[in-house]
């Protein structure tokens, strides 16, 4: 993946800020194959999270902000063939936690928790994902906001708020209760990929959260 830092001399902030993006630049949902005809033709734009972290590295350097940014954008595509993987594998992430795999659709929270996990060495003092990382936040919510969780409490969480709704850019808090992660509980592994048909969004969330040691907003 790629790593971006902007660190002015006048920097406020003694611990950076961390953007990490979603970079499936294009996503047939592997094995776990997406119906062609109404969900596939868009994919391109799975790595609009990347392309996000990107811009906003772009134009926090051309404004000069006094503030010491990284930026982590793991990258892949998501295809079927002889070297993809399948339901049923058990993966080893960076930090050494086992995933059953069991929804190859399921795959940018894979990338991202791996980003999540390596960004610990930056020690951030908040760190942001953004992705396009379930059809669950959607459904939840359609197109008229953003879905967020996270660990950085609320004050942050309000301050985002209050800046998302000045350019219509409302969000949505959801819950994190410790309950929703036992929906990804698994017997083979220290956990699985996907949890189930209900809570979605939430137990991608909860995924994530299981690689940060930080404040952090999804």
């Amino acid at each position: 993946f790629t790593i971006m830092e902007y660190k002015p001399k006048n920097a406020v902030n003694k611990k950076p800020y961390m953007l990490v993006g979603k970079g499936v630049v294009y996503d047939t949902g592997g094995l776990s194959l997406k119906p062609t005809a109404n969900s596939m033709d868009s994919m391109k734009c799975d790595m609009a999270g990347a392309a996000v972290v990107g811009c906003t590295m772009y134009a926090i350097a051309k404004a000069g902000l006094p503030v010491h940014v990284i930026g982590l954008t793991p990258a892949t595509d998501n295809r079927p063939g002889m070297n993809a993987y399948v339901p049923g594998d058990i993966l080893t992430m960076h930090n050494g936690m086992t995933v059953e795999m069991l929804n190859a659709d399921a795959e940018g929270r894979l990338i991202l928790a791996d980003a999540l996990s390596y960004g610990k060495k930056y020690n951030p003092e908040l760190a942001i994902d953004l992705a396009t990382l379930t059809g669950a936040a959607a459904a939840a919510i359609g197109k008229y906001g953003i879905v967020s969780m996270g660990t950085a409490g609320e004050k942050v969480h309000s301050a985002l708020k209050e800046s998302g709704a000045r350019v219509n850019e409302r969000l949505v808090e959801f819950p994190m209760w410790e309950e929703y992660g036992d929906l990804l509980k698994t017997e083979i592994a220290d956990m699985k990929n996907i949890g189930g048909p209900y809570a979605g969004a939430i137990t991608a969330g909860k995924f994530l959260e299981k690689f940060t040691s930080y404040p952090w907003i999804h």
